[in-house]
């Protein structure tokens, strides 16, 4: 960050706003956003569309059940039970 976030330009702000979001610390109290209402509406439409992206694909919480991990478990074993093609040889 510059090292006086005070007197950031616009640009200056815009190019670290990736990084201060990515700390997962709340930035709205961030010394430009003080003073700069076209920032403070930027950061506000960003966290609308983060919302409404979090309400459309909602993050799993929960662990897959151990009936899938068997599952897949007996699909691999299974396949690998089946005879496999000698490729060894060439066709006559």
């Amino acid at each position: 960050m510059t090292e006086d976030a005070n007197n950031m330009t616009c640009a200056e702000f815009q190019d670290e706003l990736p990084k201060l979001i990515n700390t997962g610390v709340d930035i709205s109290g961030h010394p430009h956003l003080q003073n700069c209402e076209l920032c403070r509406a930027l950061l506000a439409d960003l966290e609308t569309i983060a919302e409404a992206a979090r309400q459309l694909f909602p993050l799993e919480e929960e662990e897959p059940s151990d009936k899938l991990w068997d599952d897949i478990e007996n699909a691999i074993k299974s396949d690998a039970a089946k005879p496999q093609p000698d490729l060894s040889t060439e066709p006559a």
